[in-house]
């Protein structure tokens, strides 16, 4: 699965020798001496790829990279390789959204199947993006109307029930009941319920 390896390691012999290791697998890489470097080059998280951190650098450390990247939005999935792992420190990272933690020396064959997961689940992350992104624009068509009738039909709420609520007739929620569906692209309700939950307009347990 070709991609962009991101490698941020003080280690310049290191960075020169992964460079080689990965580029012979079919990766394009771009080296960094620190986290900074990184940062002031802003990499692109649209194109497939990875970064592979340290975790001790001078300056900014690789978890605290970590943290500004997640802040910014970065999509970018982390797999940190170092020669100094420690328990609360691979634990903070794991529970971080790193997707994994290894140590050094390791084998082409342990890291290129890291890459890989770290790829795959970049490519799934990204779809499931496009896929929100989708489902908002849907919501943003819905009139006021049509979106107070979706807040209900999602939390349980039967015709009668919205009809009464709205203070309009159980006729006029039909028709604006069809039209949330057409807009929103859907043919049930557990789908409705689906892109609500999944947009963080109802919570599991809100219904």
């Amino acid at each position: 699965m070709p991609g962009l390896v991101h490698v941020v390691d003080d280690d310049k012999s290191f960075r020169t020798a992964i460079e080689r290791r990965l580029k012979l697998a079919g990766y394009e890489v771009v080296t960094y001496a620190s986290a900074l470097e990184l940062l002031d080059s802003a990499p692109d998280d649209e194109q497939a790829g990875c970064i592979l951190l340290d975790v001790r650098i001078p300056g900014l450390s690789g978890p605290d990279l970590q943290a500004r990247l997640i802040a910014s939005g970065s999509m970018l999935p982390i797999i940190f390789l170092t020669g100094h792992a420690d328990t609360p420190t691979t634990v903070r990272a794991i529970k971080a959204g790193a997707e994994d933690f290894l140590t050094k020396p390791i084998s082409s064959e342990q890291l290129l199947d890291a890459i890989e997961r770290a790829l795959a689940r970049q490519k799934m992350a990204r779809a499931e993006r496009s896929r929100l992104d989708a489902f908002r624009g849907h919501l943003a068509t819905l009139t006021q109307r049509e979106r107070q009738v979706f807040d209900l039909i999602v939390r349980g709420r039967i015709n009668k029930q919205i009809a009464r609520e709205l203070g309009t007739t159980e006729r006029t929620v039909k028709a604006h009941r069809h039209q949330v569906m057409e807009k929103m692209q859907v043919h049930s309700l557990a789908e409705l319920v689906s892109i609500a939950e999944r947009l963080g307009i109802l919570d599991p347990n809100d219904q």
